[in-house]
């Protein structure tokens, strides 16, 4: 189909949202409208992937049906008393109608009611923009590469008794993607965890890939119920998160309190992991050394060697179930605001490791209850 250069009419535009919410493409959103794919982008971009809330008109105001009605009753000459009889419109209704939009001869329904709907969107300022002290606290917690969600709830925490000075995530993330609100630089977006200027729509996960056959694991379905319930500190769940150049960093999460340990790993090998968190699990006090979840990663192989210099047990995940070991996997998703995917991690050094974790164990977490890491751990060992 030939791509058609003229403005995307209101249905249209609705079209690409709803299309756009499924996971399509730009390119195939395009496709099915007839339509160049760098035009759905940029109505896109422009709003920064949020789409619009709906709009509604009133139940008294002319529809695009009445509009045809008015376009076919001009061009047989029909008097706009006529043509007012036909809708049950006063007469007064139709020619202000027809004189807005461009008199007799030029009147056409299908623009008239584009028009219509643009004149009718009367966005309000959003919040941030009317309060310059709200918009600079909202910036100094992005800048701290503290979550929409975190500063959210911060607000309510801070400022109790200012309702004025309490925001949602969701407005901070529409005035960070939408930047014709301007009420916040868009380099703020960089601080988010995906780094996005923009929202994606959501897509299908992806289904992961087999991995290699563990000797002697043990899986996780033995592993102690207390270790489920998370109503005991010092079991552990591991992962390895690779960045550029083949390069890696063990990661270490405790169930109950999401505290994290970063571990700096001389390579991918089972000799230099197991040695490297052997190393770490062996400087923790008894009482935080009861388990760890693994997923089926070959690097893992020599886990009863990690058992005997630590007396901690290892268990393994099943195949292809990251959600076994959630805690982990979440946190891996986070600290890739730090630990990008194209980054080498062998140029970080243990000290480095242990800034980033720090930063994270100080953040506040809503699934503690908007504790954070460092709290909840020290309240459960006291």
């Amino acid at each position: 189909m030939q791509a058609r250069s003229r403005t995307l009419t209101h249905e249209e535009r609705q079209e690409v949202w709803r299309r756009f919410k499924q996971g399509q493409s730009r390119r195939a959103i395009g496709r099915a409208l007839g339509r160049h794919g760098s035009s759905i982008g940029d109505l896109i971009g422009l709003r920064g992937g949020v789409a619009p809330v709906p709009a509604r008109r009133a139940s008294w105001t002319l529809t695009l049906s009445d509009r045809e009605t008015i376009s076919r009753g001009l061009a047989v000459g029909s008097p706009y008393r006529q043509i007012a009889m036909q809708l049950g419109r006063p007469t007064s209704t139709v020619s202000r109608e027809v004189a807005r939009h461009g008199g007799r001869c030029a009147y056409r329904a299908t623009l008239a009611d584009e028009r219509a709907w643009a004149s009718a969107s009367r966005p309000k300022p959003c919040k941030l923009s009317r309060s310059p002290a709200l918009q600079q606290w909202v910036a100094q917690g992005l800048e701290q590469r503290w979550s929409p969600t975190q500063i959210a709830a911060e607000s309510k925490r801070a400022y109790p008794e200012q309702p004025e000075l309490h925001v949602s995530h969701e407005t901070i993330y529409r005035t960070l993607f939408i930047q014709g609100r301007g009420a916040l630089r868009k380099e703020l977006a960089e601080h988010l965890r995906g780094r996005r200027p923009s929202r994606r729509a959501r897509r299908a996960p992806l289904v992961p890939t087999g991995r290699g056959q563990i000797k002697d694991a043990v899986s996780i379905r033995e592993r102690p119920a207390e270790a489920e319930d998370r109503a005991v500190p010092g079991h552990w769940e591991g992962d390895l998160l690779c960045g550029a150049y083949n390069s890696q960093v063990a990661t270490l999460v405790e169930r109950a309190s999401r505290y994290v340990m970063l571990v700096k790993v001389a390579g991918k090998d089972t000799e230099s992991v197991v040695t490297a968190l052997a190393a770490t699990i062996r400087t923790l006090p008894d009482a935080l050394k009861r388990s760890l979840t693994w997923d089926r990663g070959m690097e893992m192989a020599a886990h009863a060697k990690f058992t005997v210099a630590t007396d901690v047990q290892v268990y393994f995940c099943d195949p292809h179930s990251p959600w076994q070991r959630g805690s982990n996997e979440n946190t891996n998703g986070l600290l890739r605001q730090y630990l990008p995917r194209e980054a080498d991690l062998s140029t970080l050094t243990q000290e480095d490791l242990n800034a980033i974790a720090d930063e994270m164990n100080g953040r506040p977490r809503q699934t503690l209850g908007w504790l954070s890491p460092n709290a909840k751990l020290s309240e459960m060992l006291r």
